[in-house]
């Protein structure tokens, strides 16, 4: 069925919010995985609709008119107000949910992401599920942008009043060198710091997080490698290219790098993190939650049991926390 040019629909405001956050029509039909064409004929129907042009498209990039200004601000509530429909309706029979937009850590990609979908796959029988695996500054991107419903990342230290958040685990840093570099009967740290740091991209929030605690224990260490890829780090320790700082859940997506490394707890001060889940506020009812308790039992199955068996000294390091919110 063809949209009529004389009404308001809900396509069309998703297709107008995501242009307006784009500021692309190309992006935006990107984004929403549809033709440019389609955007378009979407954006020309709501503005005939509406009486009124809300971008100026031939503008690089795309900008909004007084008007369009005006329609973001309406579409936000009314995108807001159909979605926490779509979760009430959710709630009273899971079943007539019909889309579920995940944004998931690349550190669960393998041993978590596959059983949390299988689980709510039967929960949610009707349901078309969209997975967007990627870093945790790019996941709450789109989440901020509307493009996912729910993410499950590492916190950035800035939560904003817009978020609820769902911790589900805590991790502390751990360093890897390589096998048998260190000497037990000698000061640990005074060996590491005569070996480069083969050190986590800085573009990510994870290695400025690094960087900015062995700034705080005034720790200079000289590094020639910067990296955003765990197996490459690792590879590179594990042939004696220096050592690094990682969380425990590096290592359980790398486990062929096992027998070419050892791992210890820091010679500093202990350095963590938190992984939550996080959904916009007051949308999705009491989903994001029951989501989160979904997940917190896989993370203990497949992630913190079986890191803990493999380095024990991670006991009280690593731990799945229950049932916290953070307003």
């Amino acid at each position: 069925m063809v949209d009529s040019p004389g009404r308001i629909t809900l396509w069309g405001i998703e297709v107008f919010m995501a242009a307006a956050d784009e500021r692309s029509i190309s992006a935006a039909a990107k984004r929403l995985g549809a033709s440019p064409s389609a955007v378009s004929q979407q954006l020309t129907n709501l503005e005939s609709a509406v009486g009124a042009t809300l971008l100026q498209r031939n503008a690089r990039p795309v900008r909004l008119t007084p008007a369009g200004e005006i329609m973001k601000r309406h579409a936000l509530v009314i995108l807001n107000e159909a979605a926490q429909a779509r979760a009430e309706l959710a709630m009273l029979d899971l079943s007539m949910l019909t889309r579920f937009r995940l944004g998931m850590i690349e550190d669960f990609e393998a041993d978590v992401t596959p059983q949390l979908l299988t689980h709510m796959a039967e929960e949610l029988r009707g349901c078309q599920f969209l997975l967007e695996t990627g870093a945790s500054h790019a996941l709450f991107d789109l989440l901020d942008q509307r493009a996912l419903d729910v993410i499950v990342a590492a916190d950035l230290g800035a939560g904003g009043d817009w978020a609820e958040v769902h911790p589900v685990l805590r991790e502390g840093f751990v360093a890897v060198v390589p096998k048998g570099a260190l000497r037990a009967d000698k000061d640990v740290l005074r060996q590491l710091k005569r070996m480069p740091l083969v050190q986590y991209t800085q573009r990510h929030y994870m290695g400025r997080l690094v960087s900015a605690h062995l700034i705080r224990q005034n720790l200079a260490l000289r590094h020639r490698f910067e990296i955003d890829s765990y197996h490459a780090i690792l590879a590179l320790v594990g042939q004696g290219a220096g050592w690094t700082i990682l969380p425990p859940l590096a290592l359980m997506r790398a486990r062929r790098f096992a027998d070419q490394i050892d791992v210890l707890e820091l010679p500093f001060e202990p350095i963590s993190r938190t992984i939550s889940l996080t959904a916009r506020k007051d949308i999705l009812g009491e989903m994001p939650a029951q989501v989160a308790a979904t997940l917190r039992p896989i993370l203990q199955e497949r992630i913190v049991g079986p890191a803990i068996a493999e380095y024990p000294f991670l006991e009280g390091h690593m731990t799945v926390l229950q049932g916290v919110q953070v307003p």
